[in-house]
């Protein structure tokens, strides 16, 4: 027998609703028993159901309801197309049911806010005022846009949404702004006009030089009006249509660049009051200068230019640029320049010491920079108007507390001489002169030594006079005739003392007086000619060397003496070797105009041409040979020259 199948709630409601139930053959336990009883039960399913049919059917009633009377209203409004929808006001003005042109009469003739604004400006610190009413300020009623607005309520073109906007703008009313214009050009140049009876410029005060006077202009506050700050202010009051009031000005002060002049006129004033001196020594205690920086020039080399200093403050300050001075100072450098001269002296041989010959001399150079500095500090002092100049100065390497212990200078290591027997009183004075040059100087290791530098500037102003001098390869007159007795003595001194030779030169032909008194004196000669031919030496070892000099009138001889400490070398001098030997040329006369008949006078004397060789072999203490060297010179044959009187017939 099959399970009978079980029926669920709603498909026994389902089925109750399809088949109701007959009242035949219904007994009290029928499941629709109950409906037949005196005391109705309800159904909890179908209760539920009408709790949620109900509320839908009340909106959907009021929804049909609202429509209805929308579509009546609309149906009704209708009649009166073309104009204003009932219930439109627009600034308090009732527009609605007109036609646009009534409307548009109404709001032109009610809108006075253009008229009845206005707007004060005022100066906050003085109070000063300017008024203006909206309209002259870029305020006006654009009334046919107004009305449009107006008019385009409910006619967008939508039967039900038109219908529903009429029906509530005519149940509740719709208030409208009007539309307001405002064009800030107009409002812009209203505060222009404000603006050019406000502002000033800040003033700063001034120096001013008039010749030889300052004067000051005290200085002004600025005052401008921030015309966008105000004009913000102005905006947010017409923008919200407020009745006018006031608008207060922004005006901002601006402070001028510089507040005070008088400091620095003071100081201007200082600076020109009186010129300025400069002075100086000779580095002997004589004076030198003055030299004078006058007011004129002081005051186009002033400057005055605005400082900010650490509080904000402004001030002028004035300053000077001396600079253009400075090409002055350093030509004035030139001629305050003390070179550094080191002490002479003289070699005690007993005491082995040395005895001080000439003192020694600081040497200074101008300090142009402190020099300046100096004058910039005194420039702006009325009360002293000196300026002593600044120098650098540099000690001299040879002093009075130098020892010949300490230099090395022990003893006599090499001598050097010459004679010039039979020169002239002008030769000789020459020899006198350059020799001093070198009496007492001292050679450090390793140092060079140069003719040309220690024997100076060959003038009539330091002592030298006309002789004959060796040239371009003749005798001719000239000043200082005789140094190279000096050099060729110095050259001889260093050869014996087994010195290096950086420089030497020989004559352009033999000289009688180098070969004077050593019968192997050819070739141990050195010509100089400064700015041209110079003679040189090292000292390569380590201890200075120094050197004497003396003249010997008794003896017509020139000696250098060379005093170190022997470092244990010897010098032999081998030759000279005289090969390719030539004959003077003959005796060649010329006039001069001087000359009486029958005088003459011998410029040039006959010398044979050669070549020569000496050669130097440096040996140490023990005979062994150190360095070998060969000094050669090449002279040209040269002829006498003999001046004579005009028309002499050897001239011819």
């Amino acid at each position: 027998m099959a399970n009978p199948r079980r029926i669920s709630s709603v498909e026994a409601d389902f089925d109750a609703e399809r088949q109701p139930p007959t009242l035949a053959g219904v007994s009290p336990s029928s499941p629709y028993y109950p409906l037949l009883d005196a005391a109705p039960v309800h159904d909890e399913a179908a209760f539920n159901v009408w709790l949620i049919r109900l509320p839908i059917l009340a909106i959907s009633g009021a929804i049909l309801w609202a429509m209805l009377m929308a579509l009546i209203a609309a149906a009704y409004l209708r009649t009166t197309d073309g104009r204003i929808i009932p219930g439109v006001s627009i600034a308090g003005m009732n527009v609605g049911g007109m036609t646009p042109a009534a409307a548009l009469a109404a709001v032109e003739m009610g809108f006075t806010y253009d008229d009845s604004a206005v707007f004060t400006f005022r100066e906050p610190t003085t109070g000063q005022f300017w008024q203006f009413p909206a309209r002259d300020l870029g305020v006006t009623l654009d009334a046919t846009a107004t009305i449009q607005a107006a008019s385009a309520l409910g006619s967008d073109g939508n039967l039900l949404s038109d219908g529903v906007e009429q029906a509530l703008v005519w149940l509740n009313g719709r208030a409208l702004a009007p539309v307001v214009r405002y064009d800030q050009a107009a409002a812009l140049a209203a505060l222009a006009r404000i603006a050019a009876e406000i502002d000033r410029p800040a003033i700063d005060a001034r120096l001013t030089f008039d010749g030889a006077r300052v004067e000051t202009t005290p200085a002004q506050i600025g005052r401008v009006v921030d015309v966008r700050a105000t004009l913000a202010r102005l905006d947010a009051a017409i923008l919200a249509l407020t009745p006018g009031g006031e608008i207060p000005l922004v005006v901002s002060d601006t402070p001028p660049i510089a507040w005070d002049a008088e400091n620095a006129a003071a100081q201007a004033r200082a600076a020109i009051s009186a010129p300025l001196i400069l002075v100086a020594d000779d580095g002997r205690g004589e004076s030198l200068g003055p030299w004078t920086a006058t007011p004129e020039q002081i005051a186009a080399l002033l400057s005055i230019a605005p400082v900010t200093d650490a509080d904000g403050t402004q001030r002028y300050a004035v300053s000077v640029n001396l600079e253009p001075f400075r090409a002055t100072l350093n030509d004035l450098a030139r001629g305050l320049f003390v070179p550094p001269q080191a002490g002479r002296f003289h070699f005690d041989d007993n005491a082995r010491a040395l005895l001080m010959i000439q003192s020694a001399v600081e040497g200074r150079t101008l300090n142009v920079d402190e020099t300046l500095r100096r004058m910039e500090q005194a420039l702006f002092d009325p009360t002293n108007r000196l300026v002593l100049m600044a120098f650098d100065f540099q000690p001299a390497t040879y002093h009075a507390g130098v020892t010949a212990a300490e230099l090395g200078i022990t003893e006599l290591i090499s001598t050097g001489r010459s004679s010039y027997a039979g020169s002239p009183r002008a030769r000789i004075d020459n020899i006198i002169v350059a020799a001093a040059r070198f009496d007492g100087i001292i050679i450090a290791p390793g140092e060079q030594f140069s003719f040309n530098q220690w024997v100076g500037d060959i003038t009539p102003e330091e002592g030298y006079v006309s002789g004959k001098v060796i040239y371009g390869g003749r005798t001719i007159d000239g000043v200082g005739g005789g140094v190279c007795q000096v050099s060729t003595t110095a050259f001889r001194a260093a050869f014996y003392g087994g010195f290096p030779m950086v420089e030497r030169h020989a004559h352009g032909y033999r000289v009688g007086y180098y070969e004077r008194g050593d019968a192997e004196g050819v070739g141990m000669d050195a010509a100089i000619y400064t700015g041209e031919l110079d003679f040189r030496f090292i000292n390569d070892t380590p201890y200075h060397l120094l050197i004497e000099t003396s003249v010997y009138p008794a003896t017509s001889t020139v000696e250098f003496r060379l005093y170190s400490t022997n470092v244990g070398r010897r010098v032999i001098r081998q030759g000279p070797t005289i090969q390719n030997v030539e004959l003077p040329p003959a005796t060649r006369y010329e006039v001069n105009e001087n000359l009486q008949s029958g005088q003459e006078m011998w410029v040039d004397w006959a010398a044979e041409g050669a070549y020569v060789e000496v050669e130097r072999v440096i040996v140490d203490a023990s005979g062994n040979e150190i360095r070998r060297e060969r000094i050669a010179s090449q002279y040209q044959a040269w002829g006498a020259i003999v001046q004579v009187a005009p028309g002499d017939a050897r001239a011819a």
